[in-house]
């Protein structure tokens, strides 16, 4: 996978001003005036990785508390011991490591009277990263000492982000497999952190510029999968995607970008789906690019399985409509019935807690409810009287039919269930196996409730349609007998908020009823 690189060019003025705010910050916490002035005196113009250093003033540890607070980026700390009290800058340090949990900041024990706390007691006891006395920090071993602390707290952070990364890396790849918007979400912010890591940025520390970018994009647009850094400025955005875009898909050099920053394709079966937009602080080495391109490849292999997941579920879904448009060749009404039977199951299975993503597997399940009916002749199907004895028998074979067409496939299971079962009751008296309804999925309870009282509130040849509410209750004293009680009592809560009234009026304004025979059994 090549990575393109943008022409080498002077740095922009802006870039320059961007770049001053990407500072290492260093709290000097010291009650001695002097010992602060002299200490931003020694390390004027300090460098590292193209930073500057901010440096932060604290005349005492309560007030270093307060700043501590406020900046949760500081790098490295110079601490005094002697302040307010004789121990103000170790209980300092202790406050640091163990109330704010704060691992990351290089803390550096400043003492003038070493006798009231002994280096070697400080060091064994307290989590610190160098002891000095103010006797020994001349300028030079105070540059020395602050760009050691610097370097140890940028690599740790490194390692931190890379961490953080790794770890929603790994919990987003077992989901990959069975993969959902929510875990390719994370799999990319995993991803997008490590990357982070990788060029030493910070998630904090890029304030105007793009930091970092995921991104895909089919014929039409473009989708930013992840990112780190300020997208608020819209025009410069939208120019970097565009470009981006651009160059992956003509494999040439975007123009115009900033110096150092790279686009990286993301490749499918050869073909560019997407790009990695990174802008570092320093150049990247060859290493570094090349681990960025494996990277690269673990994206394009989660967009593949993405692709592969959608054709799948398309087939899914495909499978479902061609089953009941056959089922709807032999009954006028499911067409529109079990549209109907659809929205209510995936209502009430929400109302029941079921994430969106079950209720929408639900919904698409319960539509193949009546797929038996294929098999029933069309003289009982169509019969404009209610059935006799001998008619409703041969009618209840239709959910041992339903069973049988849907059992041979896996991803069917469920549909296969509520076929099969939706007109067990809860007290064991329903067919075809006369089996309480409990034992079956809550799926199945939903479709036993919302079948009947779609029947009861459609018009029928034999009878008019009920009025809702008279139907309602009808469900309600079903309740424990024929119908789940926890089912029901959610079904009416949604119908008392009038959740159900566009479903109940496209019911009961449907003329293709007045066409079509159920099996009465109760009510229908």
């Amino acid at each position: 996978m090549k990575i393109i690189r943008t022409r080498s060019e002077p740095v922009a003025a802006s870039d320059l001003a961007a770049l001053a705010r990407h500072t290492w910050k260093l709290l000097v916490v010291d009650d001695e005036p002097d010992i602060r002035e002299l200490t931003r005196f020694n390390l004027r113009g300090f460098r590292f990785a193209e930073r500057e250093l901010e440096i932060i003033e604290a005349s005492s540890a309560y007030e270093a508390r307060e700043l501590l607070t406020q900046h949760s980026d500081i790098a490295v700390a110079l601490v005094d011991v002697v302040m307010e009290t004789d121990d103000a800058g170790l209980r300092l340090v202790e406050f640091i490591r163990k109330d704010l949990k704060n691992l990351m900041v290089r803390l550096v024990i400043r003492t003038g009277q070493p006798g009231l706390a002994p280096e070697r007691h400080v060091i064994d006891h307290y989590d610190i990263d160098d002891y000095k006395d103010k006797t020994e920090l001349t300028a030079g071993r105070l540059y020395t000492t602050v760009r050691a602390a610097v370097k140890s707290y940028r690599d740790l952070r490194t390692i931190d982000l890379n961490r953080q990364g790794l770890s929603q890396v790994l919990a987003a790849a077992p989901d990959i497999y069975r993969i959902s918007n929510r875990s390719l979400d994370q799999f990319f912010q995993g991803v997008l952190t490590q990357i982070i890591g990788l060029c030493n940025l910070t998630d904090s520390s890029f304030i105007s510029t793009m930091g970092a970018v995921i991104a895909t994009f089919d014929e039409r647009d473009i989708t930013v999968q992840a990112s780190s850094g300020n997208l608020e400025n819209q025009t410069r955005f939208e120019n970097i995607r565009a470009q981006c875009a651009q160059s992956v898909l003509n494999g040439q050099q975007p123009a115009g970008l900033r110096k150092d920053a790279y686009v990286v394709p993301l490749l499918v079966q050869r073909k560019p789906v997407g790009f990695i937009y990174i802008e570092p602080t320093n150049e990247l080495n060859e290493a570094d690019r090349n681990l960025i391109s494996v990277v690269a490849q673990q994206c394009s292999s989660a967009l593949e399985n993405l692709r592969l997941h959608i054709d799948l579920a398309q087939s899914y879904d495909n499978m479902i409509d061609m089953l009941a448009t056959i089922a709807e060749f032999k009954d006028q009404t499911t067409g529109s019935h079990i549209k109907r039977i659809d929205t209510y199951t995936r209502l009430l299975s929400l109302e029941l807690g079921s994430t969106e993503d079950e209720s929408i597997l639900f919904g698409k399940a319960s539509r193949l409810h009546d797929v038996g009916k294929i098999g029933i002749s069309d003289a009982i199907l169509s019969s404009p009287n209610r059935l006799d004895a001998q008619e409703f028998e041969t009618m209840q074979t239709h959910t041992r039919i339903g069973g049988t067409i849907l059992k041979y496939d896996r991803f069917l299971e469920l549909a296969c269930e509520v076929a099969s079962h939706h007109h067990e009751r809860w007290d064991g008296k329903g067919y075809p196996d006369g089996r309480p309804s409990r034992e079956y999925s809550l799926l199945t309870r939903i479709v036993t409730v919302v079948d009947v009282f779609d029947a009861l509130v459609s018009r029928r040849p034999y009878k008019e349609p009920w009025p809702p509410a008279l139907a309602a209750k009808e469900i309600e004293n079903g309740a424990g007998s024929q119908f789940d009680p926890t089912v029901v009592a959610a079904f009416l809560k949604l119908f008392n908020a009038g959740r159900f009234d566009d479903v109940i009026s496209a019911a009961q304004n449907d003329p293709v009823n007045d066409h079509v025979q159920c099996e009465p059994d109760h009510t229908h």
